[in-house]
């Protein structure tokens, strides 16, 4: 290799937590559904917005995974958010309060940015970082994690943004600054040079041959395992469950604290706290934590610990939703591991399938978020619908624990 200086990796790790910060806006969504349902819309309405944004996010997600070996990783990402970008600004421009305009450029345009930019940052760390695959990863989708609740902060109580400049013109500001940062992150969005090494790592040298041969599929070829098929179902369970329990933060713990005796004032705080506070704050944490251990313990050790207690700790809400105290436990507990799935999955896809296509290879397994997100919320809803929610939080914990059973099967892939 021509002695050229290489990048300072260090740099990657920057760009990815300031591309992620900025994807985070699709989970900020909540803080517009106020002033709209102020406007005459529907709350289902409001809902189409973020279920068409999480479509297709995942959907393109899958196009950026053919992609980012065409256009190249820095293109790809800039283009995602200049996309992301113009959707927010010109859903400000069209008055920022009509539903077919929001549908399509805030869910459809939106989305798509995120999709095309979201999975970079993630294969980009892990040729950086070969030696620390969980971290860099853990740190990158953190990003995603916190940057939701700075962008609900920043439209609300911190920056009153809403209040003070209106829903056009904060649509508008969040476009350009998403832009920005995205494009700002993504030049140092670019792989390392080939046969590169970071200083003193030897686990590259004793598998090197290994991992040409045996390590590296193409997502044709991933399809055609049944590894795919079990970390992809083993996801399912584990995002649906987690999932299921945002929808129900709020409403069940309501219920379950009314039910010993407090006010629905009293027990509306609470469950706000629950989740706004400890839920989000331990996603965010659980990514880097699952991330770090990951490394240590390996990948699959870790889905095996975090999917084990994840589904004791569904099963066992409905005994704790209805004290304070153990409310705050729960939630605190179950989204830290909801978070620990953003981290492992893309490196148990990059450890079975090789980390060298895992751009083009995590696409189709991160499909199983969006499955799950269609599961887990509508069981959940069903089994309110009945007034039955332990039944729900049960069927979950048992499902995520049948998660446990098939990652426990996952052996590693063979050519």
């Amino acid at each position: 290799m021509e002695n050229k200086k290489v990048m300072n990796r260090s740099l990657v790790v920057v760009g990815a937590i300031l591309i992620q910060l900025a994807l985070g806006a699709i989970y900020a969504w909540s803080v517009f559904t106020p002033s709209l349902t102020s406007e005459g819309w529907a709350k289902a309405d409001t809902q189409w917005v973020f279920a068409i944004g999480l479509a297709s996010f995942a959907i393109f997600m899958v196009v950026a995974g053919k992609q980012i070996k065409t256009l190249g990783p820095q293109k790809l990402t800039m283009l995602g958010g200049v996309i992301l970008g113009l959707g927010y600004l010109l859903a400000g421009l069209f008055g920022g309060t009509n539903f077919i305009a929001l549908m399509l450029l805030i869910g459809l345009v939106g989305g798509a940015g995120i999709g095309l930019a979201y999975v970079v940052p993630i294969a980009v760390g892990m040729r950086w970082f070969p030696d620390k695959k969980g971290m860099i990863t853990g740190l990158a989708v953190a990003g995603f994690g916190f940057g939701a609740m700075l962008w609900v902060k920043l439209a609300g109580s911190w920056g009153h943004l809403i209040e003070n400049i209106g829903l056009s013109s904060t649509f508008m500001t969040y476009g350009i600054a998403f832009a920005i940062m995205v494009i700002i992150g993504g030049m140092w969005m670019k792989f390392p040079p080939a046969g590169w090494k970071p200083e003193g790592y030897k686990e590259a040298e004793t598998v090197a041959a290994e991992a040409k041969d045996d390590k590296e599929f193409s997502s044709g070829q991933m399809l055609g395992k049944v590894q795919f098929y079990l970390i992809f179902f083993t996801f399912v369970v584990s995002a649906g469950a987690g999932l299921m329990s945002i929808g129900l933060m709020k409403l069940y713990p309501m219920e379950a604290l009314q039910a010993n005796g407090l006010s629905a004032l009293e027990a509306s705080a609470i469950a706000g706290t629950a989740m706004a506070v400890f839920f989000s704050l331990a996603n965010g944490i659980g990514r880097i934590v699952w991330g770090m251990l990951s490394d240590k313990l390996g990948r699959k050790t870790s889905i095996i610990i975090m999917t084990a207690t994840q589904g004791i700790l569904v099963i066992m809400f409905t005994y704790m939703a209805g004290s304070e105290i153990l409310l705050y436990l729960g939630a605190t507990l179950i989204g830290f591991n909801f978070g620990g799935n953003f981290a492992l999955f893309p490196t148990i896809t990059a450890d079975t399938f090789g980390a060298k296509n895992v751009g083009q290879n995590y696409p189709f397994v991160f499909l199983a978020y969006g499955v799950g997100g269609i599961l887990g919320p509508i069981l959940g809803g069903i089994m309110g619908d009945m007034g039955n929610f332990p039944m729900a939080f049960t069927i979950s914990g048992i499902a995520v624990l049948f998660g446990t059973v098939l990652m426990i099967m996952v052996k590693p892939a063979k050519k």
